[in-house]
């Protein structure tokens, strides 16, 4: 892939990305928190939302299906912050090899270490995030 379409690919996924944070923060200001930070007890759902409603983060109760939404928005915000830290990150990748060509690491090894380090952090917190919501479903 050229530069310029490799550009073009880079800043729609990051428009993309940062249209599911807006999304995410749009829905949790509406419904007054996320699923993750609620509970669900005695088939009664609630969200949790710090600072939206009150300051102490009060449960609002909520629809399954609301409470089933915010969850799985919420899982899928890391992996909306690796698209746009790895798309972030190749726009920046000819600059960084460029700088770091004689030294300790070379450019293109700090590229994917730092590449392999972000889907390794994310992965594993949407693993965590998908596993409890399963837990509280079965």
């Amino acid at each position: 892939m050229d530069r310029r379409s490799r550009t073009k690919v880079c800043v729609w996924l990051i428009l993309l990305g940062l249209g599911n944070f807006l999304a995410y923060g749009i829905g949790y200001a509406l419904i007054g928190g996320d699923a993750p930070n609620g509970a669900v007890r005695d088939n009664h759902y609630y969200v949790r939302g710090h600072f939206i409603h009150f300051i102490s983060g009060q449960e609002q109760e909520v629809s399954r299906g609301v409470w089933i939404y915010s969850y799985i928005h919420s899982i899928s915000i890391w992996p909306s912050i690796a698209v746009v830290l790895l798309a972030l990150f190749a726009l920046a990748r000819p600059y960084i090899i460029a700088t770091y060509q004689n030294g300790i690491i070379k450019g293109s090894t700090l590229v994917t270490a730092i590449s392999t380090l972000i889907i390794f952090i994310t992965g594993i917190i949407m693993i965590v995030f998908t596993v409890e919501f399963l837990r509280t479903q079965y």
